[in-house]
């Protein structure tokens, strides 16, 4: 039997249906945030079952990780980038938190005896932070971290310096405008612990690495990579 509080929201989706963004059709009840046609339809990297994927290819040579994971491509006017759209600029934070949840979900299974101790994530320049209101990492990261059972501890690292958009500079130029940009806040409080730190888009791993460089010069710290996405052109 359906309560009054199903009926009521029925009611109020004949005027202002929940709507997809990833398809824009209207969501069913028993669907939240996205529909589950999208979520079939979610391009995964399936990057869990192959130790030696791209993301870690990445890297290598550049940060000495445990582990490294991304859980969907990134294509122009492709559906993660409508779903981060919404995340990012409609403010869609339970957007970043269920996917999140999805991503810790398809890995967490493949994980032991690599798992973090922690999670904590690449940070906004706090003018930025103070336009969006929200980081869109840190919501990423707290339903990741909640489905593979770990602490999300934000603010670890701090973003010292504004830094230009990415969007259009080659990897070099990437690295050279996020170099000296971070530094580890409270270094005693991560000294042994092995780090896992989200990211919602890799590119050319430019930002992760200037912050990996960082969280690795404290004493006994391991670390590990995920992001939600990974550019493909």
């Amino acid at each position: 039997m359906m309560s009054g509080t199903h009926y009521f929201k029925d009611f109020l989706s004949l005027f202002y249906p929940r709507i997809c963004p990833g398809c824009a059709c209207p969501l069913l009840r028993t669907e939240s945030h996205i529909c589950l046609y999208c979520i079939m339809k979610l391009p995964r990297t399936n990057f869990e079952t192959n130790a030696d994927n791209p993301v870690g290819h990445l890297f290598r040579g550049r940060l000495d990780i445990y582990q490294a994971n991304a859980f969907m491509y990134f294509r122009k006017k492709g559906l993660a980038q409508q779903l981060m759209h919404e995340l990012k600029y409609n403010g869609n934070r339970e957007m970043g938190i269920f996917l999140g949840e999805l991503f810790g979900r398809q890995i967490k299974g493949t994980m032991q005896p690599l798992k973090p101790d922690l999670m904590t994530t690449v940070p906004l320049h706090k003018q930025k932070l103070s336009k969006r209101g929200f980081n869109q990492s840190d919501e990423i990261a707290k339903g990741f971290a909640r489905e593979i059972d770990v602490p999300f501890v934000p603010g670890i690292l701090e973003r010292t310096r504004y830094t230009d958009t990415q969007t259009k500079k080659k990897r070099y130029e990437r690295w050279e405008n996020t170099e000296g940009s971070f530094v580890v806040g409270n270094q005693q409080s991560i000294e042994g612990k092995h780090i896992g730190i989200m990211d919602d888009v890799i590119t050319t791993g430019a930002t992760l690495e200037s912050c990996g460089q960082q969280l690795l010069q404290v004493s006994g710290v391991r670390l590990s990579i995920f992001s939600l996405c990974m550019a493909i052109h």
